[in-house]
Parts: C-alpha cells; structure tokens; sequence
C-alpha cells in the first residue's frame, strides 16, 4: 500500500512506524473472511483492510478522527484474527492501538461516553474497588428499565455470586510443596479475575508449587492492557510500569525462570511491554526484560509434569474455547488441548474456533449488539460439540460465556491442578 504524507509533515515516531506498517499491506482482503465485525455487518469499513484505509487517510492528511471513522474503529474487538490470516504480516494490533491513542487525544466524545470510559477504566483495574461496586450491582435492577444500553450490559454480566477475596491473591511467596525446588516463578494475580474467579490463581498456586516451583504473587494490581485497548496510553504506561517495578522487584530477590500469566488477555499485552516503551530507551530495557518472563500457564508447564494425572479425566468431554489473545495474540494454538489430551481428556473444537466470543477486554460493556451476536454464534457452535463441559485461558471468555453455554466453564488451570491432586473445581460441583 502506497503512503502520501504531506510534504513537510512532522512525523513523531509512532506514526512512522505506522506508516511502515501500511505499507506492508498488499490490499488483498484476506483479513475479511475471519473478521468477526466484517462477518456480522459485511461493511468494507468494519474490516481491517477498511480500518487501515481510514487509519491511513487520518495520519497522512493530519486530519482529526471524526465520527465516522471513530465509530469504526470502536468496533473493533482488536482479536487479532486479521494478523493470522494476513500473508504480508500486516503488523495490525499497533496500528489499531495507534488509532485509539489519537482518538482519545483528539476527538471529543459524548458526554456519556466520556463518563462510562472513565468510568470503566477506573474501576476495572481496581479489584477492592471492583468488588465493591459489584456488591451494589443488585441495586441497580431497580433502574436497569431506563438505562442506557451499555449499563444494561454491564448490569446483565454482575456474576450471580461473588466469591470472597482470596489470601492467595495478596502479594505473598508460596514455597515449592517437594523436597527440592526446581525453580521459582512470579505469579500476576490480574485485576477483574482475583475479584470473579480467585480460585484460578489458587489452582495455579497449587499446579506450580506442587511441581516444584517457588510462586510469588507479584503486588501489581493490574497490567495495564484494558486501559491501553481504550487508547487511555498515559494511564495504561503508569499501570504498566507498576507492574514491571514489581516483577523485576522479585527478579532481584531471587532470580525468576518466568512471570506467570493465567488469563491470556493479560499475557497478550505484557508480552507486548518492549513494543509499548519502545520510545523510552530506559523504560524499555526494563519493559522487554519482564515481556520475556511472560508464559501462560500451559505454555509452561509440559506434559511431562502431568504425569501424576495421566487418565484422571478419560471419563470427560471437554469443549476447548481458544481466547483470540490466546491463539492470535500470543499464537498459542496446540498447548493447551495437548495437556488436556495428556490427562485423557476426548477434547474438541466449535466450528469457527477462529472467531471471537464477543468479549474482547471492555468491548462487551462498549458494544453490547455486536457482542451479544457474537456471544449468541459462539455459543451455537459450542453446543454443536456435545461437551461435559468448557475449558478455556481468559477471564474475559469465561464470564462472556458462563450464563448460556449450558454446562461448566472451567479455566485450563482448573483441570490442571484437579487431574493431579487439587480439588475438584466449584463450576463442577
């Protein structure tokens, strides 16, 4: 693709970087076949090719975002299916970050939107204030008739139960459960699951350190990815920052062999540290240190440390649902369903494995219609497969999905630590 900046045009960094990205695109279009947004509206804009289109003609030509093109690029999930597909490595993920960091700086929402976006971002990566306001959510039915629809959204996604904190979630060293440790690893906690679903970490915990494996919670609260996906750069970089000080803080205790990420949302952007403080030759030595720490949980733990749990699940049919930060972002595709199968699981795929569940960071509580089609499509195709139940790696696909999948919906860390010697997950009881 062809650029035409103004002759004379000032380009900071990051807009020359973006400049070279366009240019690797080809116009082929391939990236409209998985784009759920393009699936769903089949409107050339709503696809990627469309979005760079007006990502391109907004940075070359100086122009302000208007409502147009901020509509969309708002709909955009950012699942990165695009970046599979696309046979030029169209680096797209940094250009759509690119887009809403201009955004909020240059175009001035509604009043509403305004207040719900900054609203969510101070409240999401806060979990004793997240907690808190969950606790009133019932409140709010009372109200939920003249609500706008984003509310009704975020009021319809409160979990019917709200699990009491977890010690295992405060910054704290667990030893290794053998004799001899095999290595010590940095657990991040993440903000909204310590509030929805503690018990991820806790079997996390007790994986890790039942394989040998010194575990310290690290103290940050939040890695900065759900601010940063709203273009809200200043706030996500000092949140980000926090969470490398407190990570590279346990590296100096003791070396760490790895910072250990269950929910795969998160593990997407604190890979992408380098990249984000790629302008700051400080910051970023220290941010691309701690991005390669970052592991999953089933990229690091083998099928070999499962040993103890070869057969435990042979009586069980596990729906797998791969997270687009999972399989996009981080390219981690086979992992996870061959530990499954290692513990006897029979594991399946939904049909349009590639497309997104429609929950994507915030985007459900931003864009409740596409994203309850997408939920609704994603939900068809996992009952197709018949499952027991549903494993899957992201906090996000896991509260999308629980109130109509139909059966229990576990994380993959769950079934890890049950099938050798944990408890049996409180979805199955």
């Amino acid at each position: 693709m062809q650029t035409f900046f103004k002759e004379g045009m000032v380009k900071d960094a990051e807009t020359q970087r973006s400049e070279a990205i366009f240019r690797n695109c080809v116009h082929c279009g391939l990236c409209t076949g998985t784009c759920p947004t393009y699936q769903l509206l089949g409107d050339e804009l709503d696809s990627p090719r469309g979005r760079i289109y007006l990502l391109k003609d907004m940075l070359e030509n100086g122009r302000k975002p208007t409502k147009d093109v901020v509509d969309h690029l708002d709909r955009c999930l950012s699942c990165l299916a695009c970046t599979t597909t696309c046979p030029s490595g169209v680096d797209y993920m940094h250009l759509i970050d690119h887009g809403r960091k201009v955004i909020e700086r240059d175009y001035q929402r509604p009043l509403f939107e305004r207040a719900y976006r900054w609203f969510l971002a101070q409240v999401l990566p806060r979990p004793a204030l997240f907690r808190w306001l969950l606790r009133l959510a019932p409140l709010g039915g009372v109200l939920q008739p003249v609500m706008p629809k984003p509310l009704k959204a975020a009021l319809a996604l409160t979990p019917d139960h709200l699990p009491a904190p977890a010690a295992t979630d405060r910054p704290h060293v667990h030893p290794a459960a053998t004799d001899q440790r095999r290595g010590r690893v940095a657990l991040f906690p993440g903000c909204a699951q310590q509030v929805l679903e503690p018990e991820i970490n806790a079997a996390t915990i007790r994986l890790l350190t039942r394989l040998g494996y010194e575990v310290e919670v690290v103290s940050a609260p939040c890695c900065g990815a759900l601010t940063h996906h709203m273009g809200k750069t200043s706030q996500a970089d000092a949140t980000a920052m926090r969470m490398i000080d407190a990570v590279l803080a346990a590296d100096d205790r003791d070396g760490l062999d790895a910072l250990v990420i269950t929910a795969s949302g998160c593990g997407t952007t604190v890979k992408d540290y380098g990249a984000m403080f790629q302008d700051d030759p400080e910051a970023a030595t220290r941010a691309g240190k701690v991005a390669a720490l970052a592991r999953d949980i089933t990229e690091f733990v083998t099928v070999e440390d499962l040993a103890a749990g070869k057969d435990a699940l042979s009586e069980v049919k596990i729906t797998y649902h791969s997270a687009c930060s999972m399989q996009h972002g981080q390219k981690i595709t086979t992992k996870p369903k061959t530990l499954l199968k290692a513990l006897g699981a029979a594991v399946r795929e939904p049909a349009e494995g590639h497309l997104c569940c429609g929950s994507a960071g915030t985007y459900n509580l931003l864009q409740p219609e596409i994203s309850g089609q997408l939920k609704d499509r994603k939900l068809r195709n996992i009952a197709k497969t018949q499952p027991q139940l549903v494993a899957t790696g992201n906090i996000g696909c896991m509260k999308q999905l629980e109130k109509g999948v139909g059966v229990p919906l576990v994380h993959t860390a769950q079934l890890l630590d049950w099938a050798t010697g944990g408890p049996k997950p409180h979805q199955l009881d």
